[in-house]
């Protein structure tokens, strides 16, 4: 049977999410992204006002599966309604609008408190909660100072109860990602281009408000990617917020992830583009390419 309207005031929040998602179309759309992408966004805000229910029940009932077979609902934008109908906001909001907290999303993990989220996100570059379960599998959180195996396997669980409605069931942990080729093409499009690209002022390390950042969304093989200068801590002290670019990515059947490339300093990859923590693939892709002219 077929949901019966609800009250109008049932339905606010669905308007809620739907303001969101033109927010993040209208900085899409001023930032030169892909005129698909703003639609996608868009779309979906429309959807999300005329929707004669609340859309929390489709995510009560089936998780971010739940939103993802709703029309115009693809699996990122599935992701970024999640967030919202669970926090108020969304990472990519914050990010376009260069008010990203990434230690504020961290700290939302219980055993995760300030000192613990400052240190994840200054050794591992972690923003989001997916990047953060992700570094629990593969081994990078536990190489942080002071979180052993037990403190991994219980932020593991902390993390599959709070991302389990954002994902399909039996989703498997890894993902698929752009070749290195594509990420690696995407940084040098970025760094190639700066001053023609738009940008943003970050709030974060940015006391006078002058420094902006410039940012760039392109697609490449059905992958869409943003890209941009990192700005975290370390890169701040080590002086590298002119080198290192954090590249977003995402497809319509893959939800957001991302990577950080890196100049490379001594061995055999010394003066190379390198993807972090992806260094023998970029090795590989080197040694495909040939010798340089």
């Amino acid at each position: 049977m077929a949901p019966q309207p609800a009250p109008e005031d049932a339905l606010s929040e669905n308007r809620f999410v739907a303001d969101k998602l033109d927010e993040v179309a209208r900085l899409l759309d001023q930032q030169n992204a892909s005129l698909f992408r703003v639609r996608a966004y868009r779309d979906a805000a429309s959807y999300l006002r005329g929707l004669p229910h609340p859309v929390r029940l489709d995510y009560q009932r089936g998780g971010k599966r739940g939103l993802d077979d709703l029309p115009t609902i693809g699996q990122s934008i599935a992701a970024t309604i999640a967030e919202i109908l669970d926090t108020g906001g969304s990472g990519v909001l914050d990010r376009l609008r260069g008010a990203a907290d990434p230690e504020q999303i961290l700290r939302t993990v219980p055993m995760i408190g300030p000192a613990l989220a400052r240190q994840i996100h200054e050794d591992l570059g972690i923003e989001t909660l997916e990047a953060l379960e992700a570094a629990a599998y593969d081994g990078r959180l536990a190489a942080i100072k002071g979180i052993g195996p037990r403190r991994v396997e219980s932020l593991r669980h902390s993390l599959a109860d709070m991302l389990a409605r954002r994902r399909p069931r039996h989703a498997p942990i890894d993902r698929q990602q752009p070749s290195v080729a594509d990420i690696l093409a995407v940084d040098q499009a970025y760094r190639s281009n700066l001053d023609r690209l738009p940008t943003i002022k970050p709030r974060r390390f940015n006391p006078t408000g002058d420094t902006r950042l410039p940012i760039l969304h392109t697609e490449q093989n059905d992958w869409q990617f943003t890209a941009l200068f990192s700005n975290t801590p370390n890169a701040q002290r080590f002086g590298k917020t002119r080198d290192w670019v954090v590249i977003y990515f995402e497809r319509a059947d893959q939800p957001e992830a991302q990577v950080t490339v890196v100049t490379e300093h001594g061995g055999p990859l010394d003066g190379k583009r390198v993807i972090r923590g992806q260094e023998k693939s970029c090795a590989l892709h080197y040694k495909d390419l040939g010798p340089g002219p």
